[in-house]
């Protein structure tokens, strides 16, 4: 396990003034759910050491597995074109029985368990589960294509080769892999961060079961509390605590931190659920210790970070392959998009610039991803004296504010087009929550003070379209029933995402458009 940088020294008295006085305090009971918890100057600085991501587990085994495939097909060819053999195999029967052998050698390490992180890192210890499933692999391909079509001697010569360097290849190939693994571990390029909440001795009895893993991917960020000095020590296990658990929400939020998982036994049960009503809104993973427990679930009640079981609470929304698949959808409908729109864009460009004086772009800060603040493009639809940056003053109907271009283009959502490029600068997705101005309210009261849980919102990246939108709610929001609304179909959206969903509502957000009833 990694503990955070070996050269660091913790002043551990210097820490204990800095968090005394947000102890005292007892976290965010006293704070507006709408202002985020200033955290102490310790934790910001422990913060930037992971404010860059890392590379996903899952995805580099997802990688790995199409590699070792390509590979394996690739040499399959190349032995067929220097060793033919008697010529009998045609290059698309050879083709053929490559595709084959390299599917199932892939199967073969997924059964055979090598598609972990500890079984990639090491070098010698699974090296005959892997030529095992090549050779397995490539007997099985090679005598079903022999009971099709028969075999000669001279055909069984020239599959040595193809053996012999498919086998050389996985066996440097994973060689490499478990030298680069282990160079990643170490230098933080490839790891699972998480935060303990909770500390004493069930934090400590944790951490200590963890650092005996041997392959252990997980990188301890720190620890929060509640509790004083006295019930949870400033430090435990060598790791500092770091705040409140009201500043975990703002220090997961300047961070890229995977997961949260609490150290409290199950029979703690009011103040687990206390935690997870301040933490669920962050896209995290959050889980929660389940290894001094006497009560025991089934087996597959668990997941396990090690050998260590836990108890999932909350998963990460639209992770891994999952957003990749998004990434590649917005990609893809966004080109076609500015393809077929960029004739009504440099039209609506004109119009703006020649019926008032102004930009033609109009910039607004906005809530992203993890509560992050982004710009995001408009076109102009108000007189530039009187434009609102902070859009803490919602357009209402007949709003003077507005021109008479912006009042059609506001109408018609065309103002909202140039998000497209947000959507190219990875800022935005082309379907989901819709992004809010910084300082949005709903009559005098921010969204946030309005609806519990408004944060949760922000777990997935904002869209130019979402559920919400083509379900009417779009426009003015001028009482709380309509944020508490909006927020409910974002939940829905989140919690039921998957790309076909994603389609409908991109497919469906022109026809609904039509209804221009609450777009002023």
């Amino acid at each position: 396990m990694n503990k955070l940088e070996k050269g660091d020294q913790f002043d551990v008295e210097a820490l204990r003034k800095q968090v005394s006085d947000v102890e005292a305090r007892g976290g965010a009971g006293q704070e507006k759910p709408s202002d985020p918890t200033e955290i102490n100057p310790f934790a910001r600085q422990i913060a930037e050491q992971f404010r860059d991501g890392t590379n996903s587990p899952v995805i580099i085994i997802g990688q790995l597995r199409l590699l070792e495939f390509l590979a394996l097909f690739a040499i399959a060819l190349i032995s067929h074109y220097f060793w033919p053999g008697d010529g009998s195999d045609s290059t698309s029967m050879r083709a053929g029985m490559a595709a084959i052998a390299s599917a199932l050698t892939v199967i073969g390490l997924q059964l055979a368990d090598t598609y972990t992180i500890p079984a990639l890192r090491a070098k010698l210890r699974l090296m005959p589960r892997i030529l095992a499933s090549w050779t397995i692999a490539l007997l099985l391909s090679v005598g079903l294509f022999a009971l099709i079509r028969g075999t000669t001697w001279a055909m069984v010569d020239a599959y040595i080769p193809w053996f012999a360097a498919g086998a050389l290849f996985l066996a440097a190939e994973r060689f490499l892999v478990a030298y680069g693994i282990r160079n990643w571990a170490r230098n933080g390029i490839m790891e699972r961060r998480a935060v303990i909440v909770g500390g004493g001795e069930p934090a400590k009895d944790l951490i200590r079961i963890l650092e005996q893993q041997a392959d252990n991917d997980i990188r301890i960020c720190g620890i929060f509390d509640d509790r004083g000095e006295k019930r949870s020590p400033i430090m435990v296990a060598g790791y500092p605590k770091l705040g409140t658990v009201a500043e975990l929400v703002e220090f997961v939020r300047l961070t890229r931190i995977d997961m949260l998982i609490i150290a409290l036994p199950l029979s703690a049960e009011a103040r687990i659920y206390d935690l997870l009503k301040k933490l669920w809104v962050l896209p995290v993973d959050i889980r929660l210790a389940a290894h001094a427990n006497r009560l025991r679930f089934r087996p597959r009640a668990y997941s396990h970070v090690g050998s260590v079981p836990m108890l999932d609470i909350f998963k990460k929304p639209i992770r891994d392959w999952d957003s990749v698949a998004k990434r590649g959808f917005d990609l893809f409908f966004t080109l076609v998009a500015l393809a077929l729109l960029w004739p009504l864009m440099i039209a609506t460009a004109i119009a703006i610039k020649a019926t008032s004086e102004g930009p033609v772009f109009f910039m607004q800060k906005r809530h992203g991803f993890n509560n992050e603040i982004i710009n995001v493009f408009k076109f102009r639809s108000m007189y530039t004296t009187m434009a609102d940056p902070t859009g803490k003053a919602a357009v209402t109907k007949g709003d003077p504010r507005v021109t008479r271009v912006g009042r059609f283009i506001r109408k018609t959502s065309i103002d909202e087009l140039p998000q497209l490029f947000n959507v190219l600068r990875g800022e935005l997705s082309l379907v989901g929550p819709r992004p809010h101005a910084v300082l949005a309210q709903a009559r005098d009261r921010a969204f946030a003070d309005v609806v519990e849980g408004y944060f949760a919102r922000h777990r997935v990246k904002p869209g130019v379209t979402g559920w919400a939108q083509i379900n009417g709610w779009r426009g003015e929001v001028d009482n709380d029933e309509k944020i508490k609304f909006r927020t409910a179909y974002d939940l829905y959206y989140i919690e039921n995402w998957s790309l076909w969903f994603d389609l409908k509502i991109l497919f469906l957000t022109p026809i609904r458009l039509l209804n221009t009833e609450n777009a002023y």
